[in-house]
């Protein structure tokens, strides 16, 4: 009522402000806020929001514990309320709400007696005395109705003085109870222990496949290969890209033989429609492309290749152009053509036994092709492919395709001289044919280089059609067979005789019509009487067998094997063909007691042409023997670069002085009249050699036959090429089969080199003394 005053103590109402406080409290318990939701987060309370009171029932955090701090009984934490008032936190609020009431109820009845304040417990926290508390506190100053503040202070055990001057003792607040700290909460996971568990179910899995990548890669069972082989071949497909083959030249870089543009006609076997007509197609190519229909009809039909069926079948390489484009026209099913190569021979039977052919993979299967194969055919490349599934074979777009490019073979360039060969070739073939010879060979050679400038045989066949020829019509006559090299022989033992001192060009032997050695009679084919003397080159020029056997007594059968060998006999000389051959020797612990007389005079010792030839070549080259080459040089089919041959290998054989007199010596044989060689003279030109009657050996077996040759060279007083020729024969000598092909060979040779005629004349040679 207006007027009336409160008693001391008494608060039958709240003051505004707490009535205002009150409300707000009890509109916050009866609703949530998004200031609740972040003041309770499990991360606990933000700065901003420390001053916020919990929702009603939410008084305590579970997530933080460490928020809650006992102060006195009460929690520590205040916050500040509406109008500067403090606020009770949410977990003493009934209490202190209870103990307000018992006040007010105490004052109102005039109770004054002061109650013995309670020690306070050692496990609550003293607040500091004498100090007022903070505005806000909500426990230390209290209000009457129409009057001023009256303050106590926190924790004081003293009576409370009121307006009136009416002391009162505050009554023990109640303490409130203590509740249990809650257990804490489960811990978080470690993100530590998180990526090193990743980290190792990781590399665990790495493990487990490189594990099984090397099983597959190592060790594979024959089984699990052969499948994979099959998926393999059922989902790729390989077209091999043939890499384009070197050429072949001459010394002047005429081509001998290179590969020129063709195609070549395929099947597709798993083609529905070329199943279907497979008579009919066969019918069609047969005449174009001169392929028998069987055959044709044989690599039309389906075949299985490595478990899976062959979607590819040649029909024939090497077509012409325009032939293909006819095929191409015609349009059948399954049948293809593509670029393809052919080995062409401009020269037909030009060195064709020198050179040799291809097959129709385009590697070399005889002669120099096959010799030199790896070098002029290159490095094929392949292109694969993943292919679809059915019938259509056609590159799946944007799947597996991989193409290694093909790399092109090297070109030689050999030493023949085409313009010579073709005149060697010619008249070799004319002579055999007269004297009715099974096989003939010659070899020119440079007498200052050892190049070979011709290599010639016969019979000869053209490498464009070698399938129309006989294998040993094929062979290279010059180094693939050999025979006795009979007279021809002789040169090497006077050589010997004059290099070891034992005789001179102006020595003398006394000979007869014959000597017996071992039981076997050794004759003259110019029979001299017993007792006759005749001069060195006397004896060279009737090619005496008794005069050579006794100078080779002198030197005895251990000189004659060390100057065979020095002269190039029993081993291959390495001129680079393909099947050349050794030839062989008789050692000197072989030789029987016939041997001393058949040795010398070139029996018991086979030979081929090229090592005469050769041999030869050591006397007209001042007495060094140089190996006989035929490639001058190659050149790279990628970057045109020119590399040259390796040099030839050479030794010592005699001394320039002896080799000079030697070749004196056996112009006697040209010159003199009656001689075994005088239809190999050339005219205008000194010309020293030696005649040669053997015998034919085949498969280790002498032949009824003669393998007559003549071996010589010119200018005599400064030698430019050795030639050396040799036809098997069923009659006749050396001087009449060999000697005049001999002739004509050499003139074309020093004429075709511009060779200078000779500027002196042969000496007048004496028969006897």
């Amino acid at each position: 009522m207006p007027g009336q005053r409160d008693l001391p103590g008494q608060r039958d109402l709240p003051e505004q402000g707490e009535q205002d406080e009150r409300e707000d409290g009890a509109g916050r318990r009866g609703r949530s806020s998004i200031g609740d939701a972040r003041a309770y987060t499990p991360r606990g309370r933000t700065v901003a929001e420390r001053g916020r009171l919990p929702r009603s029932g939410r008084t305590t955090d579970p997530f933080r514990p460490a928020l809650q701090v006992l102060d006195g009984g009460e929690t520590g934490q205040r916050s500040r309320g509406r109008g500067g008032r403090g606020a009770e936190p949410a977990d003493g609020a009934e209490t202190r709400k209870q103990s307000e009431n018992k006040d007010t109820s105490e004052r109102t009845r005039g109770r004054s007696a002061p109650e013995e304040p309670s020690k306070p417990s050692s496990r609550t926290r003293e607040p500091d005395r004498g100090r007022p508390s903070a505005a806000g506190d909500g426990r230390g100053t209290s209000f009457r109705k129409g009057g001023g503040a009256s303050r106590t202070e926190k924790g004081s055990d003293g009576p409370r003085r009121s307006a009136t001057g009416r002391t009162d003792r505050k009554p023990e607040r109640q303490r409130p109870e203590r509740r249990p700290i809650p257990a804490e909460p489960p811990k978080l996971a470690n993100s530590t222990r998180r990526l090193r568990l990743g980290t190792v179910l990781a590399l665990s899995l790495f493990v487990t496949i490189g594990v099984r990548l090397v099983v597959l890669q190592v060790a594979t069972s024959p089984a699990e290969a052969h499948s994979l082989m099959e998926l393999r071949e059922k989902r790729l497909s390989t077209v091999k890209l043939p890499a384009p083959r070197g050429s072949i030249l001459d010394r002047d870089g005429n081509v001998l033989a290179h590969s020129v543009e063709a195609r070549y006609v395929s099947a597709d076997p798993e083609n529905v429609r070329l199943q279907q007509n497979i008579p009919a197609i066969a019918n069609r190519l047969a005449p174009l492309l001169t392929v028998a229909r069987s055959e044709l009809e044989a690599n039309m039909k389906r075949k299985k290749v490595l478990g899976g069926w062959t979607q590819f079948r040649y029909l024939a390489r090497g077509v012409d152009v325009a032939t293909a484009d006819e095929i191409e026209a015609m349009n059948l099913p399954g049948i293809n053509t593509h670029s393809d190569e052919r080995r062409d021979v401009p020269g037909k039977d030009l060195a064709a036994n020198l050179i040799g052919f291809t097959g129709d993979d385009h590697h070399g299967l005889e002669g120099l092709e096959a010799r030199y194969d790896d070098l002029l055919h290159g490095t094929d490349g392949k292109r694969v492919f993943e292919i679809g599934r059915g019938n259509l074979n056609a590159p799946i777009p944007g799947g597996y395709e991989r193409e290694t490019a093909a790399k092109p073979g090297n070109s030689l360039k050999l030493t023949i001289d085409r313009n010579l060969q073709y005149k060697v070739q010619q008249i070799l073939d004319a002579e055999a044919e007269q004297r009715n010879a099974g096989i003939a060979g010659a070899v020119v050679l440079d007498a200052k280089t050892g190049e070979v400038l011709a290599q010639a045989s016969y019979p000869a066949y053209s490498a464009a059609e070698p399938d129309k020829a006989d294998a040993e019509d094929r062979a290279d006559v010059p180094t693939s067979v050999v025979t006795d090299p009979g007279s021809t022989h002789k040169a090497f033992i006077f050589g010997a005789a004059l290099q070891e001192g034992l005789i001179t060009p102006e020595s003398t032997l006394t000979i007869g019509p014959a000597i017996e050695l071992g039981g076997t009679p050794f004759t003259d084919t110019h029979p001299q009487d017993k007792g006759t003397e005749m001069t060195m080159p006397g004896l060279l020029a009737y090619s005496s067998n008794v005069g050579t056997i006794l100078i080779g007594k002198m030197l005895g059968k251990e000189k004659i094997y060390e100057y065979q060998q020095k002269f190039g006999l029993g081993t291959a000389t390495g001129v680079g063909t393909l099947y050349e051959a050794d030839g062989q020797l008789l050692k000197p612990e072989d030789w029987s007691g016939s041997a001393p007389g058949s040795v010398p005079i070139g029996h018991s010792v086979s030979a081929t042409l090229m090592q005469m030839a050769a041999g030869y070549n050591a006397i007209a080259n001042d007495g060094t023997w140089i190996q006989p080459h035929l490639v001058k040089e190659t050149i790279s089919g990628e970057t045109g670069k020119v590399t040259p041959a390796p040099a030839p290998v050479t030794r010592k054989v005699l001394d320039p002085g002896i080799a000079a007199q030697l070749r004196t010596m056996m112009e006697a044989v040209v010159d003199v009249k009656g001689g075994t060689g005088g239809a190999a003279a050339v005219g205008g030109y000194r010309v020293a050699g030696k005649t040669g009657t053997g015998a034919m050996l085949i498969d280790g077996q002498y032949t009824s036959h003669n393998a007559s040759s003549f071996v010589g060279m010119a200018p005599a007083e400064d030698p430019r090429f050795v030639i050396a020729v040799s036809m098997d024969v069923s009659s006749g000598g050396g001087g009449v089969v060999a000697a005049p092909a001999f002739s004509q060979m050499m003139s074309y040779a020093l004429l075709h080199y511009r060779v200078p005629p000779s500027g002196t004349k042969p000496p007048n040679f004496k028969i006897h003394p």
